[in-house]
């Protein structure tokens, strides 16, 4: 009696574990993120190569494996896109910075291509997308009085 008792313990935490939405926290949080934006380049907006570049947005890799960014999207609120080419993000910390501006793409840094910014100022979104158009990831933020730089 007793072995049956504890099978059916068992077996109900057993369902309990797998019940929708019942997902760990870590299970959740995607290994493939936005880590920060600079979305005020720093210094006069003049739309320099510089400048341009100093704008940018950061993807972070937790995961272990890295990540082929090919087909993935990055835009704003104002639907601006960026789509990647054919360049990889290492597991373990790897990180890309995507520069509004104009460069050639290797990773560490990939390069919108744009001559005009894209961050507002005053506040934006950034979505992440999967190459299927599935949402990813976001990052929000309003300008605060000194800050160019938030954490996502």
């Amino acid at each position: 009696m007793r072995i049956a008792l504890a099978a059916v313990v068992a077996a109900t935490i057993g369902a309990v574990a797998v019940l929708p939405g019942a997902a760990s926290a870590a299970a959740a949080a995607p290994t493939l993120r936005f880590h920060g934006a600079q979305y005020d380049s720093p210094g006069k907006d003049t739309r320099s190569a510089a400048s341009l570049n100093a704008e940018w947005i950061s993807l972070v890799n937790s995961g272990t494996s890295a990540v082929n960014l090919k087909g993935w999207t990055v835009r704003d609120k104002a639907n601006h896109v960026y789509t990647f080419g054919n360049v990889s993000i290492p597991g373990k910390g790897g990180r890309i910075w995507l520069h509004t501006g104009k460069g050639t793409t290797k990773a560490p840094n990939a390069y919108w291509g744009s001559g005009n910014y894209v961050w507002n100022n005053t506040g934006d979104t950034a979505y992440l997308r999967r190459p299927s158009g599935v949402a990813h990831d976001s990052c929000s933020w309003k300008q605060k009085s000194g800050r160019t730089w938030v954490a996502c």
